[in-house]
Order: structure tokens, then sequence, then C-alpha cells
């Protein structure tokens, strides 16, 4: 019979032994979580320039995870305080991504334009995957960033020209500052804006249903680089299209996410990204190059004067960008 106690007693040890644990762990892990999620919430609205706190930003959104999975550790772990404080860091965290999560209504009716944005990694994206896109998916604008003159020479071998032949473009073989917008339609009054370390473009697009449309290609300088520019040249950005009016769009590797107050300034106004409008969330274009990729989505296609009908990726090969391509609706 003592023996029989012993057992017993030597077999219930090590069961409370894992629920003491438990007892400690799950209330660390979900506080950790939860500490996560307000970390993200925070990154998001911040509009300090400070790049450890700008590059963090880019992931502020997985951050905010975190507090959603800490709604349900702090429960089962019974810190029912804990719980309801998670509760309510998930819906400003599910408050703060709605724009990007809730479809903006349907597109009016109008005339759809489809427009492709891919940024080429220093000219060595596939020429020929672009040339089929463009071909399979009807594009009737395309804007390329890191554009050089041996890709632009391929992309015209490929067949680019006969698909889009109006181009207004500034190709460079240095660090990746080539843009390029290709056109079915008529360009006219090419600008490439000075004061940007890399090229970016506008021109008139002569629509033959909607008259001029004033397109553009964006690329400001990956915050990487230096963080000061980076704001300042999202913030001339934001001064160029506010300057333009009528019928726009803009397709660019914005080198920014939606996390980042300084994109979100860009479409605060009557601009509008095609992602936003249609509820689709984040659709990650970069890296590509990396086994855990993409994770953030930085290519873009900004509308003002219409919405979006459908918007996808398209893998290039050969760069590290997904290509983005949208039916809007002008």
């Amino acid at each position: 019979m003592v023996n029989a106690l012993g057992q017993q007693q030597a077999a219930v040890e090590p069961i409370a032994r894992r629920r003491g644990l438990l007892r400690w762990v799950l209330p660390v892990l979900g506080w950790l979580l939860l500490a996560a999620g307000v970390a993200g919430i925070g990154l998001h609205y911040n509009s300090r320039v400070w790049e450890p706190a700008v590059l963090a930003a880019s992931f502020a959104s997985y951050l905010m995870v975190g507090a959603l999975v800490a709604v349900v550790v702090l429960g089962l772990a019974r810190r029912w305080v804990s719980a309801a404080v998670a509760v309510l860091v998930s819906a400003t965290a599910l408050w703060s991504q709605a724009p990007m999560l809730w479809p903006d209504g349907s597109a009016p009716p109008g005339t759809d334009l489809v427009m492709m944005q891919s940024n080429l990694l220093f000219g060595h994206g596939s020429a020929e995957a672009v040339v089929r896109a463009v071909r399979e998916r009807e594009v009737e604008v395309l804007t390329v960033e890191e554009l050089t003159p041996e890709l632009l020479s391929k992309l015209d071998t490929a067949g680019l020209a006969d698909l889009l032949p109006h181009r207004f473009t500034a190709p460079s073989s240095s660090a990746g500052q080539g843009t390029g917008i290709f056109s079915r339609y008529p360009l006219e009054d090419g600008v490439k804006f000075d004061g940007f370390w890399l090229n970016n473009l506008r021109a008139t697009m002569i629509h033959p249903g909607r008259g001029p449309v004033t397109v553009f290609a964006l690329h400001p300088i990956p915050p990487t680089l230096n963080a000061g520019v980076w704001a300042h040249e999202l913030g001339r950005i934001r001064d160029i299209l506010d300057q333009t009016t009528g019928q726009v769009v803009a397709g660019g590797d914005f080198n920014s996410t939606y996390d980042h107050a300084a994109y979100r300034n860009l479409v605060s106004g009557r601009y509008a990204d095609s992602a936003e409008l249609l509820g689709v969330g984040a659709l990650p274009t970069w890296p590509t190059d990396r086994r855990w990729g993409p994770v953030i989505g930085i290519d873009r296609i900004l509308i003002a004067q219409g919405h979006a009908v459908a918007l996808s990726s398209y893998t290039i090969p050969d760069t590290d960008h997904r290509a983005v391509i949208a039916r809007l609706r002008l």
C-alpha cells in the first residue's frame, strides 16, 4: 500500500510542476505578445524620422498580430484583466489596418485602364517576363524602376515597343536610378523632377476615351540609405501630387508601406491606393529573392479621380520585386 501511494505521488508531482510552470509561462508569453502588439501600433502612428523606427515600421502589422494571439494566451492563463487589455489593443490594431482590409465601395461606371508597376533590380529583371505580362494582362500603361539602357534594349527586342509604342524614359546604369513610363496611347509633356536621388517622372497620356491622364513613375530612395532624405522625398512627392489636377495614375516603388505615416500622407487627400480601395491588404511585393519573402508591400499603384476594379501581383524572374497590375476605373 505504501509503495502504491508513493508511486501515485511520484506520478502526480511532475504534472503539478508542469502546471505550476504553465501558470508563469503563459502570462509571461501573453504579456510579451501584448507588448509586441503595442509596439506595432506605436510604430504605425510614429512620424519621427529615426532610421531604426522607420525600418521597424515596415513590419508593424506583423507585430500587431501579437496582440491578437495575446488575447488567447492570456485567456488560457486566466489573466482576465490582461486579456481585456489585449482585446482593447487588438481592436486598436484592427482599426489601424481597417482601410487596407475593408473595400471602399464598388467602382462607379467609367473607363477601365490596366496599369502595371515593376522594379527590375538594377536592370536584371527578365525583359521577356515583363513583355509577357503586358501582353497577357493587356496592360495599357507600364511604370518601371531601376531601368538601364541595356534592359531598355532587351525590352524592345522582346516586343515591348509593339505593345506599348509610346514612352518617356530616363534610363541609367548608376545605382538603380533609371525609371520609365510606357504607354499604349500618346504621351506628352514628359518631366524628370530635379532634386531626387533616383529618377522620378511625369507624363501626360492622351487616352482615347478619357482625354489627358497624368501618369507618374515614382521611386523615392529606401530609408536604409538615408532616412532623412527618404522622408524628405516622400514629402516632396506628396507636394507634387497635390499640385497635379485632373485624372492621375501613379505607379512606383515607394520604399514604404501603409504602416509608414509618410506614405499614408500621400493617400490622405484625393489620392487612393488601389489596394486600399479594394481592401486586399498589404499585397507583399518585396523581397522575392529570399526564401522567406515577399513580406512587405512597397510597390503601389495610386489613382485620383477614379477607383480600382482588380489588383494582383506578378512574378518577374531575376528581380527582388513582384510586379503589381491594377485594373483602374477612370
